[in-house]
């Protein structure tokens, strides 16, 4: 499974599972510590535990895991480090806070909903090449 692709399932499974505000920022253009930021906030400090274990599961299944998880016990801000690409899951109070989106904002966002298509139209013009 390509980068895009994990990313992308990973994505959705936050939309599923009802996380707030997801951005995709790609990175590639602008560091070397991975090639995409995916960010989404949590209800409360239990749902993004909950969030954190979903990814964690669904991406297990196409045996991707993460290199580290940092933040887990305290999550107010759960960041997964899946080498190429990282996901920052934070309850709304950190999110603020940290304003990773202001840090980057040298880089592409995406929201989900525009990923999504993104991605479709990605894969559309590679098979049809």
């Amino acid at each position: 499974m390509e980068i895009k692709e994990t990313v992308q399932k990973a994505v959705k499974i936050l939309d599923e599972k009802l996380a707030e505000n997801i951005v995709v920022i790609d990175i590639s253009k602008v560091s070397v510590i991975g090639d995409y930021f995916v960010i989404a906030t949590g209800k409360n400090v239990n749902h993004v535990r909950a969030l954190s274990d979903y990814v964690s599961e669904g991406l297990a299944k196409d045996h991707i895991h993460e290199k580290q998880i940092e933040g887990y016990e305290n999550a107010g801000w759960i960041l997964m480090d899946y080498s190429d690409f990282i996901i920052h899951l934070f309850d709304h109070e950190n999110r603020e806070y940290c304003d990773l989106e202001r840090i980057w904002r040298d880089a592409d966002f995406f929201t989900a909903e525009e990923f999504l298509k993104y991605m479709i139209y990605f894969v559309k013009q590679f098979i049809y090449v």
